[in-house]
């Protein structure tokens, strides 16, 4: 059995002629969690979208779910191989309880219903989300209590891969320190995660095993607890200088004429 739970190298993804993803590698191993950084517009939530099938982009590379190709397989074929996405603003489903849906998505994955049942009320004693489980799924719940409802979904459902876009977004710093232990709660030595962060606030609170920086379009960097650390008193910008980056061209401001026609004051 292969020890790595994702492998991508060479990923690349381009919407019409503009490329976003330049080249992307990566290898996450069974047990482990990694992290990646980067500035808004670097391709992270890109690299999530691209592994999980949304439609829409020019890909090109490889990448392996547990060995098994994963790029040429629709979205209900990558979720049965292991693979769990978790959203930066997850949406509401009324009509549907959070119990309705992990019953339909276990059977969809051909788990054992009664095992799931077990699952459930296991998982949401430990998650806190036994209040929830007959409300409409997401339906009226802060945004820390839906990013916890998601981590407590991957509890019951088991994938192989976890990818957590920005689960810390938008959170006070009690709820991203309640995420936090969600998602160290998580570390398996059958799961992989992969968290992608735009800040390193959440790296306070878990301890990730690899941490990646990724700018436009590439890792630029990979290391430990210290990268996340330079980050954080530095910036991007200080890594750009010390990696030898060249900054991308700044976008010319704005002039009256973009906003409104027939404007003589533009000169």
């Amino acid at each position: 059995m292969t020890t790595v739970a994702l492998g991508v190298e060479s990923l690349t993804a381009t919407v019409g002629d503009t490329p976003i993803l330049r080249g992307v590698d990566l290898e996450l191993p069974f047990g482990q969690i990694h992290a990646i950084m980067g500035p808004n517009g670097s391709g992270k939530s890109t690299l999530c979208h691209v592994l999980s099938g949304r439609s829409g982009y020019g890909v090109g590379g490889t990448a392996l779910l547990a060995g098994t190709t994963l790029l040429d397989k629709p979205v209900p074929e990558r979720a049965a191989l292991g693979l769990m996405q978790a959203f930066q603003y997850p949406v509401e489903v009324p009509g549907v309880s959070l119990r309705e849906f992990l019953s339909e998505a276990g059977e969809a994955l051909g788990l054992d219903p009664a095992e799931v049942g077990e699952r459930v009320e296991r998982e949401a004693s430990v998650h806190g989300m036994g209040r929830f489980l007959d409300r409409s799924l997401n339906d009226d719940l802060s945004g820390g209590e839906k990013k916890r409802s998601e981590i407590f979904q991957m509890a019951v459902l088991r994938p192989k891969v976890v990818v957590l876009d920005e689960i810390d977004s938008g959170l006070d710093i009690d709820a991203v320190r309640e995420v936090s232990r969600a998602v160290e709660g998580m570390r398996a030595p059958e799961v992989g995660v992969l968290l992608i962060t735009h800040y390193s606030r959440i790296l306070r609170y878990l301890a990730p095993d690899r941490i990646h920086v990724m700018i436009d379009g590439r890792i630029v960097e990979s290391g430990g607890a210290e990268l996340a650390h330079e980050l954080e008193s530095g910036g991007y910008e200080a890594l750009r200088a010390r990696l030898g980056l060249e900054a991308p061209p700044r976008a010319a401001a704005p002039k009256a004429s973009d906003f409104f026609t027939d404007t003589p004051f533009d000169l």
